[in-house]
């Protein structure tokens, strides 16, 4: 019970990954580096208990709606440490629309269930789950399989009315 309340150095600042290479550089010496492997909705989480692919546990004190993305390192400043962000692959579903009519179509079925989705220059991107792959065979718009880091557009709907 005691170990539930012991005290963990925290990071409460983001690098974004075109300044991590900058921090190496610092005249005060060089930080020590560790991993973290996260999935897109632990990347949404400010605040909380982390571990590190190194085992190191740390909490997060990050403003509010701070997205993180892979190559950002969170600071833990008391222990001179950079955790760099590795985005988790995730079973995805993946849509290529082949005309200018079919993103329209597609993006506004989608976003009409308020699934969450990614999108590229070529692609949309959904999570692979249920509730999306109705939503696709119910509309007929075609998809594949695939596994890859996942980062959607915005915040989730909050479905009140």
């Amino acid at each position: 019970m005691i170990d539930v309340f012991k005290s963990l150095p925290t990071a409460d600042t983001v690098v974004r990954a075109e300044a991590v290479a900058a921090m190496d550089g610092d005249a005060s010496g060089a930080y020590k580096r560790d991993t973290i492997t996260l999935g897109w909705e632990d990347r949404l989480k400010g605040r909380g208990r982390r571990k590190s692919d190194g085992g190191l546990e740390f909490g997060t004190t990050l403003p509010r709606g701070t997205v993180l993305y892979e190559g950002d390192a969170l600071f833990v400043e008391s222990l001179r440490l950079l955790v760099v962000v590795i985005e988790r692959p995730e079973p995805v579903l993946v849509i290529t629309p082949a005309s200018t009519s079919e993103w329209g179509l597609y993006g506004y079925h989608i976003g009409n269930s308020h699934q969450p989705m990614m999108m590229t220059e070529q692609e949309i991107v959904c999570l692979d789950n249920i509730g999306m792959r109705q939503v696709l065979d119910q509309y007929d718009i075609p998809f594949v399989y695939a596994t890859r880091p996942f980062t959607p557009i915005g915040q989730l709907a909050d479905h009140r009315h």
